[in-house]
């Protein structure tokens, strides 16, 4: 069956998919694969060997070995230096490397990630910009500037996000994270949406004008299984990508907040947004999975 078709922001051909088929996206790119990517996972995300469809293995100079990078492809039009990763991907998976110093005395250190895609070559590194004051004493509503580099230790994009009050029953103090590319320059925004009972955000441009929403469970919280935050239209009735907290096992659980999450979305959609839900998916992180001291 045909997916329906809606002109969002993009290249003309933009597809977008109804929620029965969300489940679809981005799994084409894992059919070559055989080995589960998460386990304990329900979608069943699959990831081919590494050099398979014609993309190579691919360590840069002066970076950690052991994974490698994705080579940059050719960057579209218009598009933003960096952003050229994203043009040809549909899912991005995000890993939260654990820190032995907040497990073992319990306080926060600066997250550090790694981001990759369906291959798991690693497209970009991020590292939260913070002091040690700010970690411990504001906890999961500290302001934070995240900033994400290339292989080439490049930054590309830029994350800011302002200190707001981490409580839904004050709606004049909601979150917002302002997305960066190149730094500096802003291409999005996400904002929280007042909802009583729901978790609800909604995804601007650089012009803060409305472009997706976001939609979340009543209750989020990943002590038994995954966490799914679904990307729709303005009117919610199309859903055309999805945050996910994936499950990471009892005891990194219960001892660490190092989280993993995967972003899906279609692959024509513009490389801008695509790095506004990356914005969106650190905001989620810490405002529902960081720890509490």
């Amino acid at each position: 069956m045909k997916p329906f078709q809606i002109h969002l922001p993009g290249p003309p051909g933009h597809i977008v998919y109804p929620k029965h088929q969300a489940g679809h996206i981005g799994k084409q790119a894992g059919q070559l694969g055989s080995q589960a990517f998460y386990p304990g996972r329900q979608h069943d995300y699959l990831v081919p060997p590494a050099g398979t469809a014609g993309i190579p293995v691919q360590n840069q100079p002066g970076r950690p070995a052991g994974v490698p990078w994705m080579p940059a492809p050719p960057p579209p039009l218009n598009c933003p230096p960096g952003l050229e990763y994203l043009s040809q991907i549909d899912m991005i998976l995000i890993h939260q490397q654990i820190e032995l110093l907040e497990v073992l005395f319990s306080f926060e250190s600066s997250n550090v990630y790694e981001i990759k895609n369906s291959f798991g070559q690693r497209i970009y590194f991020a590292a939260e910009d913070t002091n040690f004051c700010i970690r411990n004493c504001c906890g999961r509503s500290r302001p934070f500037t995240l900033r994400i580099t290339d292989n080439v230790g490049r930054e590309v994009i830029t994350l800011e996000r302002p200190l707001r009050c981490n409580c839904c029953c004050c709606p004049c103090c909601l979150q917002e994270i302002e997305i960066q590319a190149p730094p500096g320059v802003p291409v999005g925004y996400v904002t929280q949406t007042w909802h009583p009972c729901l978790t609800k955000f909604t995804i601007k441009n650089q012009k803060r004008e409305d472009v997706l929403k976001i939609s979340g469970p009543c209750i989020v919280c990943s002590c038994i299984a995954g966490v799914d935050f679904e990307i729709t239209s303005l009117d919610e009735q199309i859903v055309v990508g999805r945050i996910s907290k994936h499950w990471s096992g009892f005891l990194r659980e219960a001892f660490t907040d190092a989280d993993n999450f995967g972003i899906q979305f279609p692959r024509d959609l513009d490389v801008k947004m695509k790095a506004v839900m990356i914005g969106a998916c650190f905001l989620i992180d810490y405002m529902f999975f960081e720890r509490t001291r």
